[in-house]
């Protein structure tokens, strides 16, 4: 068993979780190490580091977090779309050194970087210069999302807010956005258990589908090796869970839970506890986990 699959041993009654973060690897404010350390101060028991499709922080979260009390699961968040629709396949227990799983995850940032070049000549051409090269020397390390355009853009004074670069610029349908190449979300469940990872269907409500279409989804990716539905997220109104729960139940899925905190690119939406009513039970994860291992060893 790998070290990040061993149980706790601190002793330490730590009873919460968050399975969903992001770090400055994709588009969080906290490096994978701050993260770590945050995630203790707040007394969790684990999280999971699910940067958007990239696994590039893994290695310097799982070190910080040696002999610590806090666990961090090695995860994944994908991008991939359904009817014009966005939807977020979450990957947990990885083995994300897996060759084929690198490969087949480099396709997907190759994807990213073609969109990215397009959406910088875009807001070049509308009078707002961005070099690509600039932002990549700004943010070296991280797999580059336009939460970083609208960084860049607030830097250079084209903008007085964030806000106003996704209302105006590079948000869905604005004159500079580029839409990416998507892949499907089956497309997402099935990279994910090629690592060996158990699947989450993220935050589904925000899929903004018919609950009709979106039931539908959830039983297709439940076919395809779907694991788990994320069932606690720091949006959700009580009718949210309620019906994610019940979809869960109905399609013999797992429930999972997070606060998708990004740090202060999504203010007030904090680790473990989102807009401050959020609790995802330490309960929730040894399921998962289990989920991960079978399938590895059906490898």
């Amino acid at each position: 068993m790998t070290e990040h699959f061993a149980k706790d041993s601190s002793g330490s009654c730590r009873s919460l979780i968050d399975l969903h973060v992001h770090s400055s690897e994709s588009d969080g404010t906290l490096t994978p190490e701050e993260l770590v350390d945050y995630a203790d101060q707040k007394g969790l028991y684990a999280f999971a580091l699910t940067d958007h499709d990239t696994v590039s922080g893994l290695d310097r979260a799982l070190a910080r977090a040696k002999g610590r009390a806090v666990r961090c699961i090695p995860g994944i968040e994908l991008s991939t779309e359904y009817e014009g629709k966005d939807v977020h396949i979450v990957g947990l227990f990885l083995d994300y050194h897996s060759p084929a799983f690198a490969g087949r995850l480099q396709e997907f940032c190759d994807s990213r970087e073609a969109r990215n070049e397009k959406m910088a000549a875009r807001l070049t051409q509308a009078g707002f210069p961005i070099e690509i090269g600039e932002l990549r020397a700004r943010y070296p390390d991280a797999v580059l999302t336009r939460a970083h355009f609208a960084g860049m853009m607030l830097e250079k004074g084209y903008i007085r807010t964030r806000n106003e670069a996704f209302e105006k610029y590079i948000g869905d349908s604005c004159p500079c956005y580029v839409p990416r190449e998507k892949v499907t979300p089956a497309d997402g469940v099935r990279l994910i258990k090629l690592a060996g990872g158990a699947a989450v269907f993220a935050h589904p409500m925000l899929c903004h589908l018919p609950l009709e279409k979106l039931d539908h989804l959830i039983g297709q990716l439940a076919g395809e090796g779907l694991d788990a539905l994320e069932g606690l997220y720091a949006t959700y109104s009580r009718q949210d869970e309620q019906y994610v729960r019940a979809a869960a139940q109905r399609y013999g899925l797992l429930l999972s839970g997070g606060s998708d905190f990004h740090g202060d690119n999504k203010p007030g939406q904090d680790m473990g506890c989102g807009f401050g009513n959020l609790r995802v039970p330490r309960s929730l994860l040894p399921p998962l986990e289990a989920r991960a291992w079978h399938r590895r060893e059906g490898r």
